[in-house]
């Protein structure tokens, strides 16, 4: 079962940035593509499976955060994902402000990325070396 939750978490992943890319993509090439409605719920519908694998995940590993630092440093990260994403999609703000925020988004989520894969708040970090 832990196999399957995994699989069905990380399918997610991909879903999720996937369309994290498309979507601030097409946001900022104005294609009226995203005025469709579908691109408005499927992300969250996505995000909320992503985030009861995940919490299927840590309950049946026991790996909670603010115990294991490494899941901690996910849920940071998460959160800075979160926070850029909005500033990145959401109209209002002046256009460089969104594509950098965008970009950064994209950079927090492949720390995210390597922090899952190496188990360590360093993530990435560790295949340059660094302890």
């Amino acid at each position: 079962m832990y196999l399957a939750i995994k699989y069905l978490h990380v399918t997610c992943v991909v879903i999720s940035i996937t369309g994290f890319f498309l979507r601030g993509w097409l946001t900022f090439a104005g294609s009226p593509v995203m005025n469709r409605r579908w691109l408005k719920w499927a992300p969250h519908l996505n995000d909320t499976i992503l985030l009861a694998a995940a919490i299927g995940l840590a309950t049946m590993s026991g790996q909670y955060p603010f115990v294991a630092p490494w899941l901690t440093a996910k849920i940071v990260g998460l959160l800075a994902y979160i926070l850029l994403g909005v500033v990145a999609l959401r109209p209002g703000r002046p256009r460089g402000v969104r594509i950098a925020a965008w970009l950064a988004a994209l950079a927090v989520f492949g720390y995210v990325v390597s922090v899952a894969l190496t188990r360590s708040p360093a993530g990435g970090l560790l295949w340059l070396g660094w302890r």
